[in-house]
């Protein structure tokens, strides 16, 4: 199984929840422009590993590399399963998909159902959330490091990723 996604990285990243001791509270850095990217990822819990590309907006022709990039990485002889929501470029009618990837979307609004976003969630809470990039090439450089950082680590991918009810009687 494999999940993918797109997570949107910019100049003005939002706040995050931080712990602190009692008092003054510690001070997130916050940019006021506008140049954003996205991380196109996917994971496979089973085996800890995980491919991705930083592109430079989310649309259907980005979505193809991503599929194509997938495709890369999945094990010989294997199946992958590609978990996706119902984004307009996930659904288009026009993307190429290999025989080795099989798509399936989920429900509108779950995205709980897609481990892939607890991957973007620990990513922006550990890496990316409380700095400012200065051009372009800094938001590229923070995803892609951030992403290298989790998939250096295949236990933090399997425990980040795996979801019991996707595995019933398969360990």
């Amino acid at each position: 199984m494999k999940a993918g996604d797109e997570a949107h990285i910019c100049q003005k990243n939002g706040l995050v929840r931080q712990w602190a001791r009692k008092g003054p509270r510690p001070v997130q850095p916050a940019g006021q422009r506008y140049e954003n990217a996205c991380i196109f990822g996917a994971i496979c819990p089973a085996r800890g590993v995980g491919a991705a590309l930083a592109l430079p907006f989310a649309d259907t022709e980005m979505v193809q590399l991503h599929i194509e990039e997938i495709s890369l990485h999945v094990a010989r002889g294997a199946q992958a399963v590609l978990l996706l929501d119902r984004a307009g470029w996930h659904i288009a009618g026009d993307l190429v998909w290999p025989k080795i990837i099989t798509p399936i979307l989920l429900p509108s609004r779950s995205p709980e159902l897609n481990p892939v976003e607890t991957v973007w969630q620990y990513l922006r809470a550990t890496y990316l959330s409380t700095r400012v990039f200065e051009t372009y090439d800094d938001i590229i450089d923070a995803a892609c490091d951030a992403w290298r950082r989790r998939t250096d680590r295949p236990d933090v991918i399997t425990s980040i990723g795996m979801r019991n009810w996707a595995h019933i009687g398969q360990f």
